[in-house]
């Protein structure tokens, strides 16, 4: 089983949609008249906070013309654990058509799992650092979702709970004069994904036909007495036979928006349908 090459992409797109909820972030400077004196946005970095930090601490001239811009942001994925809270049964399976072909395709249910996170917030001045935490924190009580294109061959969409988990501030200085100041905080999330396995081809058909059978007594083994059918609806009858209905497979598909034909049917015999041979007995 082991070995069928599928690849979803879904911690790739998990990740890449927990940065984008922080690439759009500004802060402010004003002067002593509460002017605005100019406006920044913070870059955002894949990375650990430790790589900025060697920068800023590593650099040889301090009196260059350019240095390692504060404040910025930076972010890791740095978990991966099953979540069993969320567990299903491992044989469940349901269908889904796949995007293009309408092919049926058998899906096993998804299992999931929490994706830790870390952002990291370094800045030369609080001020800044408070701008930036509080633009974060408001939209977390504590979750925040965000719709992630799972599985796209199937069109299978989910929402993923990002969870802030805890936060932790440091003031990171050391040294003379000369060394940069650098405050951090530290955001920890967990985003709560499911993983999908590989989508397989499914032996049955689309259902083109509902039929339930209803009777006026609690009893299991009453009769019927009332037949409820629903069909799809087709514009022509290919294959002649005077009734436009599914059986016209040529326009009947999974994604087509055509409506249903619904009937009524009244009995007063004492039969039951056997779904195994599909008929009355």
């Amino acid at each position: 089983m082991l070995g069928t090459y599928y690849y979803h992409e879904i911690l790739r797109k998990t990740i890449i949609g927990f940065g984008t909820l922080f690439n759009n972030i500004s802060i402010e400077h004003k002067d002593e008249n509460d002017g605005v004196v100019s406006i920044l946005k913070v870059p955002l970095n894949y990375g650990p906070s430790q790589k900025f930090l060697a920068r800023i601490t590593q650099q040889k001239d301090l009196n260059r013309p350019y240095s390692i811009t504060l404040p910025r942001m930076s972010f890791e994925h740095n978990s991966i654990q099953y979540d069993p809270s969320r567990k299903s049964s491992v044989t469940q399976t349901f269908k889904s058509v796949e995007k293009g072909s309408g092919n049926l395709k058998k899906v096993f249910m998804p299992v999931p799992y929490n994706i830790g996170f870390e952002l990291n917030i370094l800045a030369k001045l609080n001020d800044d650092a408070l701008q930036i935490v509080e633009q974060i924190l408001p939209y977390f009580q504590p979750s925040f979702n965000i719709t992630v294109d799972l599985v796209d061959s199937i069109g299978e969409k989910r929402d993923i709970p990002i969870i802030l988990d805890s936060i932790s501030f440091q003031d990171d200085y050391e040294g003379d004069f000369t060394t940069r100041r650098s405050l951090i905080y530290t955001l920890q999330f967990t985003a709560k994904v499911y993983l999908f396995g590989p989508i397989a081809e499914s032996t049955e058909g689309l259902i083109k036909k509902v039929q339930v059978d209803v009777s006026s007594s609690s009893d299991r083994r009453s009769s019927r007495e009332m037949r409820y059918t629903a069909t799809p609806k087709a514009e022509k009858d290919y294959n002649n036979d005077g009734d436009i209905n599914a059986d016209d497979d040529p326009f009947v598909s999974s994604d087509d928006d055509f409506g249903f034909n619904e009937s009524w049917e009244q009995f007063e015999d004492i039969k039951k349908y056997s779904p195994t041979r599909q008929m009355d007995i």
